[in-house]
């Protein structure tokens, strides 16, 4: 039995190509369509999807005020379409935190032109929300914005959604235990450290923001963050995270030395390399069209990068998120000696990433998102 869809888009053309593309997929179904958020909440009553695809910007009713009202009425599986701008970033965040699992920039070009790649991710998307089933938490009520810190500026706006139960769906495979026992606290195994590195995907805007967080500002060591995400997004998600977390975090720049306590956040569309002429610092080189990676920032390569830079003294945690992105980053600096840990299945929005480095036998530990900065703390500091 398909999957139903309901696609929510002021815009009549985007709606009948969204349409036409899922039609496609004979797992999806499109029920209906819905041209602002109102008429979206109308429906989602009478035909039950499984899954929304919702614009941001619509009159009537905007894209965020109804992702707030369907999570508290009936949450859902929810794929945010937005424009590729500073506001559109600003916007897709603010529906990440309103509980939308995932988002898609919004090319019209593509859509017109029925590029497969661009129809093929877009599928692929909606069908790993709608197995992912709900599962859903209601967001806690937002807390106060935190003064914001001498640098650099930024916006307040704390998450306030959190994910519960996944399904491991890397290949439409069934679901199958973690190789990696799964815990909720660890021992400190007195390993010394010099850097901590994450990699995320699909889920990790708020995952990543439940991890560091939970990181004081006195945390000792640099930390290196790679997270899917388009160029346009990534400044407006590391401030966004600077601005409500005790540790700095910043949008990585070429030169930047890396310095205890700071988080430096691979830009999308480019690849983040940790050099050493005398101290660590970020390279950043251009993704070119050529490199076989799929991935803009890509987790591997920035893990390799950290071989030569700190060998084994690496603490490495894998996120949600579709693919495998990360195993081979991971393998290479667990073979000199570093530790690898990762997010568990049911705190994951897609068990993808984490389950690639459990799987490999790489991942020692997996571990709730809820629990992973405490254990971050414990093994660390």
């Amino acid at each position: 039995m398909a999957f139903k869809v309901l696609v929510v888009d002021d815009s009549t053309f985007y709606r009948r190509r969204v349409r036409e593309i899922l039609d496609e997929d004979r797992e999806l179904q499109v029920v209906g369509e819905a041209c602002n958020g109102e008429e979206a909440l109308d429906m989602l009553i009478k035909l039950s999807p499984d899954v929304v695809t919702m614009d941001v910007e619509m009159p009537v009713m905007d894209g965020i005020t109804a992702v707030k009202k369907i999570m508290a009425k009936r949450p859902i599986p929810i794929l945010m379409f937005s424009s590729l701008t500073h506001e559109g970033a600003q916007a897709t965040l603010d529906a990440l935190e309103a509980g939308a699992l995932d988002f898609l920039p919004k090319k019209f070009e593509e859509i017109s032109k029925n590029r497969k790649d661009a129809a093929s991710l877009l599928r692929t998307k909606v069908r790993l929300l709608a197995r992912r089933g709900v599962g859903i938490r209601r967001p806690p009520m937002a807390r106060a914005a935190p003064a914001a810190k001498p640098a650099p500026p930024m916006p307040a706006n704390a998450p306030k959604a959190t994910f519960f139960k996944s399904s491991s769906v890397l290949t439409g495979r069934a679901e199958s235990a973690s190789a990696a026992p799964v815990v909720s606290q660890v021992k400190a195994s007195g390993k010394r450290y010099k850097c901590l590195a994450i990699g995320a995907s699909t889920g990790g805007p708020v995952a990543l923001q439940k991890v560091l967080s939970g990181l004081p500002a006195n945390f000792p060591h640099p930390i290196v963050l790679v997270q899917h995400m388009p160029g346009t997004f990534t400044n407006a998600f590391a401030q966004r995270l600077h601005n409500n977390c005790d540790i700095s975090v910043k949008e990585a720049e070429q030169g930047d030395i890396l310095r205890p306590g700071c988080a430096y956040l691979a830009p999308g569309g480019k690849q983040m390399v940790v050099d050493s002429r005398s101290l660590p610092n970020i390279a950043l080189r251009d993704a070119h069209a050529h490199e076989k990676d799929t991935y803009k920032p890509s987790v591997d390569i920035t893990f390799n990068s950290l071989v030569d830079i700190y060998g084994g003294d690496v603490l490495c945690v894998i996120l949600t998120g579709m693919g495998a992105d990360g195993r081979e980053g991971c393998d290479a600096l667990h073979k000199k000696g570093a530790k690898v840990w990762a997010q568990d299945e049911d705190s994951c929005v897609v068990y993808g990433m984490p389950q690639a480095v459990a799987k490999a036998g790489i991942a020692e530990k997996s571990i709730n998102i809820e629990h992973i900065a405490s254990c971050i703390r414990t093994e660390m500091m």
